[in-house]
């Protein structure tokens, strides 16, 4: 586990409030797709995204679940590999119930406005279950993190 330098693991996740969500192309051969992606967190830590089916994510997640989310410090973007960042690695699925609607009172309190996504019916909550992670909270501070470690991580922050 990293010492840590930088902001917690939570404290980070909390902080910020979009991603980098990268998936694998289900179009170009499985290459590697990235895109912006706003989050929230469940109550035990995992990135909740809202997603449409027409996206290009989408139809990669529904071809293969596999993705990672990577969160930085946008105070360090001046000098961005000083600062810290995550990139959290999983597998997305759809919130379902009883998960729902905790899920989309947590989404909808962080991104006001995705109220009027969420009353489409193409937009549909996703979590990414963390399998594990790579920390880097600045220079020298970096390591894995398995996924039991990063949630009791994410629950006790």
């Amino acid at each position: 586990m990293p010492a840590g330098q930088g902001p917690g693991l939570r404290a980070l996740l909390e902080k910020e409030r979009s991603g980098v969500l990268a998936t694998l192309s289900a179009r170009r051969d499985g290459w590697p797709f990235a895109s912006v992606a706003p989050y929230a967190l469940t109550a035990p830590g995992e990135p909740l995204l809202l997603l449409s089916r027409l996206a290009e994510h989408t139809r990669n997640l529904l071809a293969d679940a596999r993705a990672s989310l990577l969160v930085q410090d946008h105070a360090s973007l001046t000098d961005p590999q000083a600062g810290a960042r995550i990139t959290i690695l999983g597998q997305i699925e759809v919130v379902r119930e009883p998960e729902l609607e905790p899920a989309r009172a947590r989404y909808v309190s962080r991104h006001p406005h995705s109220a009027e996504y969420l009353a489409l019916g193409d937009f549909h909550l996703y979590v990414l279950r963390v399998s594990e992670a790579r920390f880097i909270g600045g220079f020298g501070d970096m390591g894995w993190i398995d996924g039991e470690r990063l949630r009791a991580e994410l629950k006790q922050s």
